[in-house]
């Protein structure tokens, strides 16, 4: 079942059936260069399983992203439930298939997510955060509207820049 739709692009739930096409993306070590590592078959299983654990627990999660035109599946895109400094805050999160990069499809499937979380959801506010070398997803967030809100660190000891954005004013 279709998510949303973009011009382009289709965003459904992930199934375990996604397993290898999503694993071409967070398997690959350059579009995750800047995660701890790349994923292993078995991290991308346990990935989709948290992605299915939000659906239910928050009626979002990270979404697989498919081209329309094919249904193939280029990554995944949506809403996950983050700690940053300790607080829980609803973040747009994206990965594309590295070979796609550059044309768009990661900022577009972004704009698409913010406007279900504004629209659908009623959110008042999304973030995104990545690592402060991470120029792809920060052009990515600011395309979409997200402004620099602060720098903090992860978990694993990383510099962070968080991004947001409030729900626009009806």
């Amino acid at each position: 079942m279709t998510i949303l739709e973009t011009s382009r692009l289709a965003l459904r739930a992930l199934t375990l059936d996604d397993t290898d096409a999503l694993h071409a993306v967070l398997g690959d070590p350059v579009a995750m260069a800047h995660y701890p590592k790349p994923f292993t078959r078995q991290m991308t299983i346990e990935w989709i399983e948290w992605s299915l654990r939000n659906y239910a627990k928050h009626g979002f999660g990270l979404w697989a992203v498919t081209l329309k035109d094919s249904e193939r599946l280029i990554g995944d895109c949506g809403i996950t439930m983050q700690q940053v400094d300790g607080v829980p805050r609803e973040e747009i999160g994206y990965h594309i298939l590295r070979e796609l990069w550059g044309q768009g499809y990661a900022t577009e499937a972004a704009a698409g997510v913010r406007d279900y979380g504004f629209g659908r959801l009623k959110l008042t506010q999304l973030i995104s955060w990545m690592t402060v070398a991470n120029t792809a997803s920060r052009r990515v967030a600011e395309k979409i509207g997200m402004k620099l809100e602060k720098q903090t660190v992860n978990k694993y000891g990383n510099a962070q820049v968080v991004y947001s954005l409030g729900a626009p004013s009806a």
